[in-house]
């Protein structure tokens, strides 16, 4: 007969190998073959981070710039970005536009947005100088490739994600810049952006004239700003690069299906136009989400049939095989059975 004792310590010994195997298996969700370090589609998951917001000034017209303080933060490259973990629960992505050698901290700015979905609000009058802030990332979707030249477009706002790259162009490189704003007054970093091109800058207030834009041949254009912006951009230039928070139109439409809610033993039609996230909504209203944009991952969802359309920019290959975000992401097949 064991004694307690003995029994207590295989008993311990089985519970923690038990946990060490659950969390090898997240990490890894092929486990025991080894992960990849970079998924063929979808992103890693970045751990979170509680960062002190140091500062947090107004720097033009409606727009803040945040200072998040930590230590050995992780590096970052022109173009990247991070999730802020916002107090009330909302996750919003904004472009780093700091300087990517500090280790110390992290720079964002955002703009107030009066008919947004509350993020920006919540940035512009919750956050202040002293709370702490779960951030996630840093992540790049937008790096700076190696070219003959480069042209650069934003507007407003979007020169966030352009200002690192200027500052990273080596000595000598070919660059151009079309900042176009409402006024001047409402144009973040502005007065940075003037003194470091010269007249490589284009200043416009108000709508900027595209056809008198200058491309090069083998020029790499980056572009950021309002979607009209960035959509009259892309038609003159197809190959340009744009950085932009919310999903493109899919380029072969959006068509209806059926949708099976398994565990609610509910069926219904997600039509052309609507996200399964709001048809599911309308059944399930507690169903759980943030950004609806495709980033945050709050919403994922386990598929159990059907062939998904992801159109989202965080899950990787394995996540892929049986699950989805349900806030940006459609199905390929006439039919699609979660397990809600």
């Amino acid at each position: 007969m064991p004694k307690p004792r003995t029994v207590a310590l295989v008993a311990g010994a089985v519970l923690l190998a038990r946990g060490a195997l659950r969390r090898r298996v997240r990490v890894s969700p092929l486990w025991p073959l080894p992960a990849l370090e970079e998924p063929t589609s979808g992103r890693p998951r970045s751990r979170a981070l509680r960062l002190l917001v140091a500062s947090h000034e107004t720097v033009a017209e409606g727009v803040v710039r945040l200072r998040l303080e930590g230590r050995d933060l992780p590096r970052w490259e022109p173009g990247a970005h991070l999730d802020l973990v916002l107090p009330s629960g909302l996750v919003r992505q904004y472009s780093l536009c700091g300087d990517p050698e500090d280790t110390s901290s992290y720079t964002v700015a955002t703009r107030l947005v009066e008919d947004g979905r509350g993020g920006s609000r919540e940035v512009h009058e919750q956050l202040a100088e002293g709370m702490e802030l779960e951030v996630r990332g840093p992540r790049n979707r937008f790096p700076l490739v190696e070219a003959e030249s480069y042209v650069f477009v934003a507007g407003g706002i979007g020169i966030t994600p352009l200002l690192p790259m200027l500052r990273a162009l080596p000595d000598g490189a070919d660059w151009r810049l079309l900042y176009a704003g409402r006024a001047r007054a409402s144009m973040p970093f502005l007065e940075e952006v003037v003194k470091l091109g010269g007249d490589r800058v284009t200043v416009v207030e108000g709508r900027p004239d595209l056809d008198a834009l200058e491309v090069p041949a083998g020029a790499a254009v980056y572009c950021c700003g309002p979607d009209g912006l960035m959509a009259a951009v892309a038609e003159r230039f197809p190959d340009v690069r744009l950085e932009r928070f919310a999903p493109g139109a899919p380029a072969g439409g959006d068509s209806g299906f059926e949708l099976e809610l398994r565990r609610s033993g509910r069926t219904l039609t997600v039509p052309a136009g609507t996200t399964v996230l709001d048809a599911v909504r309308e059944e399930l209203p507690d169903t759980a989400y943030s950004c609806a944009q495709g980033f945050c991952g709050t919403c994922q969802q386990r598929v159990l049939e059907g062939e998904v359309d992801h159109r989202d920019e965080l899950l990787t290959d394995a996540e892929r095989g049986d699950s989805m975000l349900i806030c940006v992401s459609r199905s390929r097949s006439d039919r699609l059975v979660l397990d809600m």
